[in-house]
């Protein structure tokens, strides 16, 4: 327990108080203050780890005892300001994407300009105005560093634990007037700041829809994920080919998936973004997939510009796609497209290409897709 002393106390709430204006004027939809306490944590991620359900992330088995003790990150902190900002566009008509196999499926989160930076930036701002306000009122300068999906956090926990709101049954964290279409960032601080007194209830019920509705089954319980079948991990994250028994289901998806977030019956409240830096750029959101195969690494790169899916890069790029292709409707339009890639220097793309043309050219080798049977 961190001891406040009394004379300290009503500076203390003062800052508090003004942290919810300041976090507004620089785009935040809310923002909560907890502990830096996640050891009830330990025992489920040391389980989820032992399972191995983290694949091929084996930076998160590396930094366990960090995300276990998240001071260690900032020596003398002893609070995490959590701050959450929507980031859904307006009109994407993404599920309309998603049952059209011509085209590309991108992950909303992705179509637009990559968030780390900007709302890095605006993390480093609001801790400025936090330590020019705490000397101003007679504190000592805190220790302070922000984080966006850059650290070793356990970020849902310490947002729940915020009061953010609750994590689901998809393990991402739900918020009852915003859903779940929104980025989390955090502050560390040494500044005693006054900490949420009660958590968000839980409020996803009796509802499994989000399990229900994973083309991959990747969950294998209520809040348990085994990413190894995770269509985003294997879009983004996963180095080596697709397994096979899990291409189909993938559909058209070739980066990310939203399935779980988007029948989630409380992202009916969601809220649009006005960030302007969070709408889709370059067409990614309406693309075909015949245009996206034949981009070249240039074309690749100018178009994904300070963007998220440059985190894949352009040999899984077209490996995504090439599973895509595999998964539509055949034609002669898609076969020569794919006949004209079979030379790509990668053994990977190589491999993708080949299965997509089997498929292709031998269309009763397709099951019915999961997504058919969707309600969204």
């Amino acid at each position: 327990m961190t001891l406040i002393a009394s004379d300290q106390q009503p500076a203390l709430a003062e800052l508090r108080s003004q942290l919810d204006q300041w976090a507004r004027e620089l785009g935040f939809q809310q923002v909560g203050v907890a502990d830096c306490d996640v050891s009830a944590e330990a025992a489920r991620l040391q389980a989820w780890l032992a399972a191995g359900y983290q694949g091929e992330m084996a930076w998160l088995a590396e930094s366990t005892e960090l995300r276990l003790n998240p001071a260690q990150l900032l020596p003398g902190s002893v609070r995490v300001i959590a701050l959450r900002m929507n980031y859904l566009p307006e009109q994407t008509e993404q599920i309309k994407i998603l049952k059209a196999p011509e085209f590309g499926y991108v992950s909303r989160y992705a179509l637009g300009r990559d968030y780390h930076k900007l709302i890095r930036k605006r993390l480093a701002r609001l801790a400025q105005q936090l330590q020019t306000a705490a000397e101003q009122l007679g504190l000592a300068t805190p220790s302070q560093r922000a984080f966006v999906d850059s650290a070793p956090l356990l970020e849902r926990p310490l947002a729940d634990k915020a009061g953010l709101g609750w994590i689901g049954k998809h393990t991402l964290l739900l918020n009852r007037e915003a859903g779940s279409w929104f980025f989390l960032g955090e502050i560390l601080t040494s500044l005693p700041l006054p900490v949420a007194t009660q958590a968000v209830a839980n409020q996803c019920g009796e509802c499994i829809n989000c399990l229900k509705v994973c083309p991959t089954d990747a969950f294998v319980a209520p809040y348990q994920l085994d990413a190894r079948r995770c269509i985003s991990y294997l879009t983004i994250e996963h180095k080596g080919p697709i397994p096979e028994p899990l291409r189909e289901a993938m559909g058209n998806r070739i980066f990310g998936c939203d399935d779980c977030q988007a029948i989630c019956p409380w992202n009916k409240l969601a809220q649009h973004t006005d960030e302007g830096d969070f709408q889709p750029r370059y067409g990614l959101h309406n693309s075909q997939l015949l245009e996206l195969l034949q981009w070249t690494e240039a074309e690749f790169l100018a178009r994904t510009e300070g963007s998220a899916i440059r985190r894949a890069g352009y040999e899984r790029w077209l490996r995504n796609i090439a599973v895509a292709l595999g998964n539509a409707p055949a034609s002669a339009e898609i076969i020569a497209a794919l006949e004209s890639r079979l030379a790509f220097p990668s053994e990977l793309v190589r491999e993708h290409i080949q299965w997509a043309l089997t498929r292709q050219r031998n269309p009763q080798l397709r099951r019915r897709r999961k997504v058919a049977d969707h309600k969204w």
